[in-house]
């Protein structure tokens, strides 16, 4: 049987059980961490600890599939037998042993930390208020995962606003839907449609991208976007967006969404100014605001 460690649900163990789990099994120990549920977002992290272990926690290894043809890809299908042993593969997680549901997730290298991961969960399926969470990890040459499990309660400092407020230019207009401001993340959920504005830039061989949306506090403080997408392809007259942003710290009187695009050339939707810039750092392109659809959300004080 698989090695289970599972925390009390005793209400004042809740927070001290996402720091305290561990796991060991055939010289390799997994501990479990910083566990955090605010309504929008689920996440966890694991350490792993051991001798002789690969310097890489992520396996880098692909399920076998005979009819593969690409040749990086087949190198990385290494029968389990011949894998090196230590890698962590994707967990499986389960919510009142059910399978999560999540439209976004991410599972990569916590980067504040040696040898540790971190998984996040975006978009859940109408999660309760509070649930047991069941972790199911496999390690490489370990033929049985390990299984955590904890119980789970959600952050209690969430302000959900649902608006419902519409701004339109010409052709263009967004609906904001639910703005939630949680004590990690922000959250934004509006419906768009219509042909995004071209500015004066934006006419002749350049044209505008889809329409993204910055959120500014009312001491003029921008939230950094946690992932920013782009389709390089030409954007649709129908978007619904359902984005995540970091925290916004101290509670504004009001948030200020500055809808804005990029300027892309339509031969191939590349973004015009994309890439590495003088400094060495990446850029995503310069953005072309669109003041009049600019929206103020005041945020109750309770």
């Amino acid at each position: 049987m698989s090695p289970i460690a599972a925390a009390t649900s005793d209400a004042k163990s809740v927070q001290a059980a996402s720091t305290n789990l561990s796991l060991t099994q055939d010289g390799i120990t997994l501990k479990l961490g910083d566990v955090f549920y605010d309504g929008t977002r689920l996440s966890f992290s694991i350490e792993r600890e051991g001798k002789n272990l690969p310097e890489q926690v992520i396996s880098p290894y692909m399920p076998i599939n005979p009819k593969e043809t690409n040749e990086k890809f087949k190198k990385r299908m290494v029968p389990e037998k011949d894998q090196k042993k230590g890698y962590l593969k994707t967990p499986e997680v389960l919510v009142d042993g059910n399978k999560l549901k999540s439209s976004h997730s991410m599972f990569g290298d916590k980067v504040s930390q040696k040898n540790a991961v971190e998984a996040e969960y975006n978009q859940l399926d109408a999660l309760p208020d509070e649930f047991e969470m069941t972790i199911q990890v496999g390690v490489t040459r370990i033929s049985k995962p390990f299984e955590f499990k904890v119980p789970v309660k959600k952050d209690g400092n969430m302000v959900s606003i649902k608006p419902n407020k519409t701004q339109k230019s010409g052709k263009f207009s967004y609906t904001v839907k639910q703005l939630d401001l949680t004590s990690r993340t922000t959250r934004l959920v509006l419906d768009s449609e219509g042909q995004v504005p071209a500015s004066s830039k934006q006419t002749g061989k350049y044209t505008p991208s889809m329409m993204y949306y910055d959120i500014v506090d009312d001491q003029g403080k921008m939230l950094q976007q946690r992932k920013v997408g782009f389709s390089n392809s030409k954007p649709r007259t129908k978007y619904h967006i359902d984005e995540l942003y970091n925290a916004i710290g101290s509670r504004p009187q009001y948030v200020t969404i500055k809808p804005y695009t990029f300027t892309v050339n339509p031969t191939n939707w590349s973004i015009i100014g994309q890439g590495k810039g003088a400094d060495g750092k990446f850029k995503n392109g310069d953005k072309t605001y669109i003041k009049e659809l600019e929206m103020t959300i005041p945020v109750p004080a309770q």
